[in-house]
C-alpha cells in the first residue's frame, strides 16, 4: 500500500477533508495502515499541486482517524471492471 495523504478534519457536511500528497481518482478507496477500509473520494479540491480531497466515510468512527495517514486501497473498484450480462 501507497502512502497518499493525512486526514484533516471532518466538515459539517460528514466528509472528511484530506490533504494529498499523491495524485488520486475519484472513486478510490483509502485504507488505514492496518488495511481497513476508511473513506471514499468523491471530489478533488483546492491547488493542483497540493490538493486536498473529500471523501465519503466508510465507517462510523470516523473522528479516530483525523491526523492519521491513510493509503489507496490497490483493490479499488475504480480499477475493476464489472461484468455485465445481456437480457435474453
Amino acid at each position: 500500500m501507497q502512502e497518499v495523504g493525512e486526514i484533516m478534519h471532518l466538515a459539517g457536511s460528514g466528509r472528511v477533508i484530506i490533504q494529498l500528497s499523491e495524485k488520486l481518482v475519484e472513486g478510490q478507496i483509502l485504507c488505514d495502515k492496518n488495511g481497513t477500509r476508511v473513506a471514499k473520494v468523491m471530489e478533488l479540491i483546492g491547488p493542483v499541486r497540493r490538493p486536498f480531497a473529500s471523501a465519503t466515510p466508510l465507517t462510523n468512527s470516523i473522528k479516530k482517524y483525523v491526523g492519521k495517514s491513510v493509503f489507496a486501497d490497490e483493490q479499488s473498484p475504480v480499477n475493476t471492471q464489472k461484468i455485465r450480462r445481456r437480457k435474453k
